[in-house]
């Protein structure tokens, strides 16, 4: 008679426990369960499957569960644990306490020896339930024609040009009532680019909104201040928004949605322009845009439900008439006056005139893209010299009058003594023997002789 299991579990004295199997094995058993429904029996399958009997039975049988079993595993203390009364009690003192700093107070002071991973964990959870941030609402606002536009940048990554590599960026501005986009592209975003492509948009749009929304540039913010404080613009900033009549305004900090219109409108010329297409030059990537411009335009705008060019009509209407003439940008910088009559400008050199220079001078540079002018300092500036820019660093950019009259070292101008006339050579002698001669008093040696004797 054949055993119905393993030879172990005949031995006397011994009890079989059915064993506990993982979710693997529970399936793979599962799959014999066809043989039981066919007349095998209990030992048949464990012969099969090589399981004791009690356990094909205890997993085969009508009544077994349907689910594979679970293994009851005890609790696990956590390192953290025996620190979270004490990380809650920061929290609760100081809300916005960072977690690096928690860590290196564990460490320091109470020997934690986990690692600052769970102390992260640990402190994002309990900030959550401590102190919970409210949730990031906003009210939706609508402006009139003509009220508003919204600026920013975005980043287009580097393109292959002839030149080289050139990193390319999106100058956008979008009229807010009507959601009418203008793009443009450029390889920086300094001051003079930035504002430079202020006056392409509203030479594009035909007009001047009243108001203007930026976020917190350094072209536009001289520096950067609290919650609830002013301000501070940008000089060029001011001047320009005077020049053409619009306010500034400035995005609250980490508040995008304060220009959510301008935002989707980056994202929306990206996709639309630059999606699956190269480009060799950025007057490439601007003829793009233009080409693809009239598209959108004729499309209806999921928010106001109305075609972009027919509610633009209205929106450039209310827009403030440009002036006669565009605003010249201008960056400014502070340069001392060489001896040589130069100052340096991105490692190039620029002259003035040599009769308006004084001991230790500074001048002020103001900058465009074609020109350098040099202006004085004080009360009452005054232009010194103007040059075209430089078109490569290194560069002498020198007006040849600006010297005129200025000695070279090598030989003297009119009008200017450059070296004394040298003496003959019994003036040098007579004058050399005159500053060698010193008056000695003369005494007789008795002198000496009355001066050494004893009293």
């Amino acid at each position: 008679m054949s055993s119905s299991g393993p030879k172990a579990s005949k031995r006397p004295g011994r009890t079989r426990i059915p064993m506990l199997l993982s979710v693997e094995e529970w399936m793979d058993l599962r799959a014999f369960r066809a043989l039981r429904g066919a007349g095998a029996s209990w030992a048949e399958i464990a012969r099969e499957t090589g399981y004791d009997w009690r356990t094909v039975k205890k997993y085969l049988a009508a009544e077994a569960a349907a689910l594979p079993p679970s293994v009851a595993r005890a609790p696990q203390g956590r390192l953290i644990d025996p620190y979270r009364t004490l990380i809650d009690d920061w929290l609760e003192g100081e809300p916005r306490l960072q977690a690096t700093v928690i860590f290196q107070r564990l460490v320091a002071e109470h020997g934690f020896p986990g690692s600052y991973q769970r102390v992260k964990l640990y402190v994002a959870e309990a900030r959550e339930r401590i102190c919970p941030l409210p949730p990031e609402l906003h009210r939706r606002f609508e402006v009139l024609p003509g009220a508003q536009a919204q600026v920013d940048w975005g980043d287009e990554g580097t393109i292959e040009t002839l030149a080289g590599p050139e990193h390319i960026y999106s100058f956008h501005m979008t009229l807010s009532y009507s959601r009418d986009p203008f793009c443009c592209f450029t390889t920086s975003q300094d001051l003079l680019t930035f504002w430079a492509c202020h006056v392409r948009a509203l030479a594009h749009f035909g007009g001047v909104p009243a108001a203007i929304v930026y976020d917190r540039t350094k072209t536009v913010v001289r520096r950067h201040v609290g919650r609830g404080e002013p301000v501070p613009l940008h000089p060029e900033a001011l001047a320009f928004a005077t020049h053409y009549g619009f306010a500034i305004i400035v995005c609250a900090a980490n508040r995008p949605q304060a220009k959510g219109r301008v935002e989707r409108q980056v994202k929306v010329v990206r996709d639309g322009v630059l999606a699956g297409r190269v480009f060799y030059h950025p007057a490439e990537i601007d003829a793009a845009f233009l080409e693809w411009l009239p598209a959108r335009r004729a499309q209806v705008h999921r928010t106001h439900g109305e075609v972009i060019a027919v509610r633009a009509k209205a929106d450039r209407a209310a827009l403030s008439p440009l002036p006669e003439r565009p605003y010249t940008v201008c960056e400014r910088h502070l340069r001392s006056v060489g001896k040589d009559c130069l100052v340096s400008f991105e490692a190039s050199l620029y002259s003035l005139p040599w009769t308006a220079v004084r001991r230790r001078m500074k001048v002020e540079l103001r900058v465009t893209p074609e020109q350098v002018a040099i202006w004085s300092l004080g009360a009452e500036p005054a232009l010194l010299a103007s040059h075209a820019r430089a078109g490569a660093r290194g560069s002498w950019v020198v007006e040849p009058a600006h010297w005129e009259g200025l000695p070279d070292g090598r030989s003297a101008a009119a009008g200017h003594e450059l070296v004394r006339p040298v003496p003959d050579e019994a003036e040098l002698m007579a004058s050399r023997s005159a500053r060698m001669t010193v008056p000695v008093a003369r005494r007789d040696l008795a002198t000496y002789d009355r001066i050494g004797a004893p009293a």
